[in-house]
């Protein structure tokens, strides 16, 4: 048995092996963090759980699936296989990515999805929303990719080019964030479970690609510090749509934070 890092004993007394807990955990994740709580036979329960769901139609609103979807990924020479691998890598370190254990299988996909004058820019844990595909969001200098992939099934690919993403937005949540991806004549949502901190960073890097400033805001000449006060009647009717602006997640609460100053300085 494979216990090289401990025993994983269960609440009846019984061990898992790390393969097994692995498999399971993907499944459902409070076994990785309190396997003293559960039984054999709750381990057993869990998985025909799984099977029975997978068996079952899932009903999704439109709006929340996929545009695309590539089930086959490119098949690769082995040398070029490598040489991606090692640049994707380096970018994964140089990025300081904080993923999941369960990303191994999108990690293996990504050298058959991204050639080698593709940057990686970005990184995170992420599932399409109301879906069971849990995988990776990852941002390149040209594109968006969605790269999902079950323990026994082939990989998931959904792929959205920069010129067909309008903006994005991010909506707080203190158990799962959205990543929204704002398309022609579509809203797609990813639910980013894993690390709230690790979604947000991955946002801050995105956001200035696709949320790009209007012909009209460019022209704006920037504020100074002797713009001429403006009346507190128009100060706080900003202050009130800054803040739908940041419920509807448009802007983040740094953002807000700092928007508000800036205003709040203007009064007469």
């Amino acid at each position: 048995m494979d216990t090289l890092l401990g025993e994983n004993k269960l609440s009846d007394g019984g061990i898992l092996c790390n393969k097994c807990l692995d498999k399971i955990s993907y499944i459902n994740q409070e076994v990785l963090y309190n396997l003293s709580k559960f039984s054999i036979d709750d381990i057993v329960n869990i998985v025909e759980n799984r099977r029975t769901e997978q068996n079952q139609p899932v009903i999704l609103k439109d709006e929340n699936l996929p545009m695309t979807v590539n089930a086959e990924t490119e098949i690769v020479s082995k040398e070029v296989y490598k040489r991606r691998k090692r640049k994707i890598k380096n970018e994964l370190e140089n990025l300081n990515a904080n993923l999941s254990a369960f990303t191994r299988g999108e990690i293996k996909e990504l050298p058959n999805l991204i050639p080698e004058d593709e940057k990686m820019i970005g990184i995170t844990d992420a599932q399409f929303k109301n879906t069971l595909d849990a995988g990776v969001l990852v941002a390149t200098d040209k594109r968006l990719l969605s790269v999902s992939k079950s323990m026994f099934g082939s990989a998931k690919i959904n792929d959205f080019p920069n010129d067909v993403i309008k903006s994005v937005s991010f909506v707080t949540d203190p158990r799962s964030p959205i990543i929204k991806v704002h398309l022609e004549e579509r809203v797609v949502e990813f639910e980013c479970y894993m690390d709230k901190e690790d979604a947000e960073k991955f946002y801050d890097i995105i956001r200035p690609i696709y949320n790009k400033p209007s012909v009209q805001q460019k022209a704006q000449p920037k504020q100074t510090a002797t713009t001429n006060p403006i009346p507190s009647g128009e100060v706080f009717a900003q202050l009130e749509k800054l803040g739908k602006l940041r419920e509807n997640g448009i802007l983040t609460d740094a953002e807000f934070a700092e928007q508000k100053r800036k205003l709040l300085e203007q009064l007469e």
